[in-house]
């Protein structure tokens, strides 16, 4: 994640908020579940701790530059409110009707979508991070390809902290 200023990472202790919870650079606002996920996200490096099942993030997170929303849906909108002037919404799930751009410039802010495609130069990018110690990439669980259905079984609930990884090698 690189930001200028505050930013908020909604969805944090999951598959897509755990690693650019732990690459910083930008104070880290994070929006996850449980205490035992906030203590998760304090050791990747979150500064401030939401629970948003008994806070509205909204409400508890203003003034921020960046929100990257994994979740999408309804939350675009709620997102919104937690950006200051001039600040954006990434979300990685895709646009629907629902997508608040014209919210977005009212608002005077920007709503954009990201498709993330690996490409040589972002994955030596990656690679460096992960080397250098700036990015750690966390498994929840390691399943054999035969399991795939499983797995993605398991990413459909919602309730995984980090990466579910298909393991192409028997062991």
């Amino acid at each position: 994640m690189s930001a200028t200023g505050p930013a908020t990472l909604l969805g944090a202790a999951g598959p897509v908020g755990t690693s650019p919870a732990t690459t910083g650079g930008a104070a880290a606002r994070a929006a996850g579940p449980s205490s035992a996920k906030h203590e998760l996200l304090r050791g990747l490096g979150a500064d401030e701790l939401v629970d948003y099942r008994t806070q509205d993030v909204a409400e508890a997170v203003r003034e921020v530059d960046f929100v990257l929303d994994p979740v999408g849906g309804a939350g675009w909108s709620r997102s919104l409110r937690s950006l200051r002037p001039g600040g954006t919404l990434v979300s990685i799930e895709p646009p629907t009707d629902a997508f608040p751009l014209a919210e977005a410039e009212a608002a005077g802010v920007r709503a954009v979508f990201m498709l993330v495609e690996p490409d040589q130069q972002g994955l030596r990018e990656i690679s460096h991070l992960v080397g250098s110690g700036r990015l750690r990439v966390l498994v929840d669980t390691t399943l054999p390809l035969a399991r795939a259905a499983e797995a993605h079984r398991l990413g459909e609930l919602g309730r995984t902290t980090g990466k579910i990884v298909l393991s192409v090698v028997e062991e």
